[in-house]
């Protein structure tokens, strides 16, 4: 663990570079990852394809099989960083509310940067065309969620040395 944290939920928008950051987090701690994207329904990651922004109603079956990966982990006291876009304080009370070893990293940067990154990607079952309904769900995180927030605006070596750092 470090400073008893045991579970890092990284999240942000699709295109921050969640999964990049928090493989590479989990790499450097030594701890397990999990991309919140393999939990996906099936028909998730058709609606996604399409172009169809997912409803709550979609997100909550999802949300819990993670928690229940994240509280599996923890009652083998394996730690573990968690790349789930998590944009709304209900996802995350799913993710991290009574996990006092949780701890929240969001990924923070402008439209246009993830846009551009976005773009450049290949293979994801995200288009960019949902990137706008990504932003306008996004509720940042409040001071009691104890977030670290890091800006996306920097290699991924330096952002995880920020996160290392804060922790």
């Amino acid at each position: 663990m470090t400073s008893g944290v045991s579970v890092i939920v990284v999240m942000g928008v699709a295109g921050s570079g969640k999964s990049t950051i928090a493989a590479l987090l989990a790499e450097r701690l030594g701890w397990t990852y999990i991309d919140g994207d393999w939990l996906h329904p099936a028909a998730n990651v058709q609606k996604m394809s399409r172009g169809v922004p997912l409803t709550d109603e979609d997100r909550w079956p999802w949300l819990r099989a993670i928690a229940a990966s994240i509280d599996e982990l923890r009652r083998e006291r394996r730690c573990a960083v968690v790349a789930c876009s998590a944009l709304k304080r209900a996802y995350r009370e799913i993710l991290l509310g009574g996990r006092p070893d949780a701890r929240l990293v969001l990924l923070e940067g402008s439209q246009e940067t993830v846009a551009r990154r976005l773009g450049s990607r290949d293979g994801h079952f995200m288009p960019s065309s949902l990137l706008e309904s990504q932003f306008a769900a996004l509720e940042a995180p409040t001071a009691d969620e104890r977030p670290i927030i890091v800006s996306v605006e920097d290699d991924p070596e330096r952002i995880v040395d920020q996160i290392l750092t804060s922790l």
